[in-house]
């Protein structure tokens, strides 16, 4: 039986290297959530979480991702005009609020449910420096299912590039 005291005790910031280790399930124990391996880990770390803060005063996180020319999805997206791909910065999105979810106490495994709209105002080429990402949760439920409503913003160089509305995440214990 593992060690309760082996897995992972709250923080208000991770580093690259917690992150990594959030990935290979070494935060929330076995069978809970993980984010996910390199490359798809899509932030670098995570500055501010916390359970009450945020626009609707229910908590919020933020992660950041340092981009470079090097980053995979710029050279086989849009090889001869390289763009981030929306869907990417949604997933990071998805991932921060399923972290969320399980550093602020319940079990299981995430997976994204949903998302009620998105709205695309910019683009991440490789000459920005630095990609924040943004989640207030609006809704927290605790039960077989843990669900997460959130909205959340993308930033590209502090200039706001995706809106995210009402993102859902559940953490489920029983395979979905």
């Amino acid at each position: 039986m593992p060690n309760p005291h082996d897995f992972h005790t709250p923080q208000s910031s991770y580093t690259g290297l917690d992150l990594l280790k959030a990935s290979d399930g070494g935060f929330f124990g076995p069978g809970n959530a993980q984010l996910p391996a390199p490359p798809m880990l899509l932030m670098d770390r995570i500055p501010e979480i916390s359970l009450d803060r945020g626009d609707f005063g229910k908590g919020h996180i933020v992660s950041e991702l340092d981009v470079t020319a090097k980053l995979w999805f710029f050279e086989c997206h849009f090889p001869d005009d390289p763009v981030m791909p929306g869907c990417l910065s949604l997933d990071a999105l998805w991932q921060m609020v399923g972290y969320w979810l399980a550093w602020s106490g319940s079990p299981g495994t995430i997976r994204a449910l949903g998302v009620g709209a998105v709205k695309f105002r910019g683009q991440i080429t490789p000459d920005v420096k630095c990609v924040r990402y943004e989640v207030a949760m609006r809704q927290v439920k605790r039960g077989r299912l843990a669900l997460g409503v959130a909205d959340g913003r993308v930033l590209a160089d502090e200039a706001c590039v995706y809106v995210a509305r009402d993102l859902r995440v559940g953490l489920t214990t029983s395979a979905t």
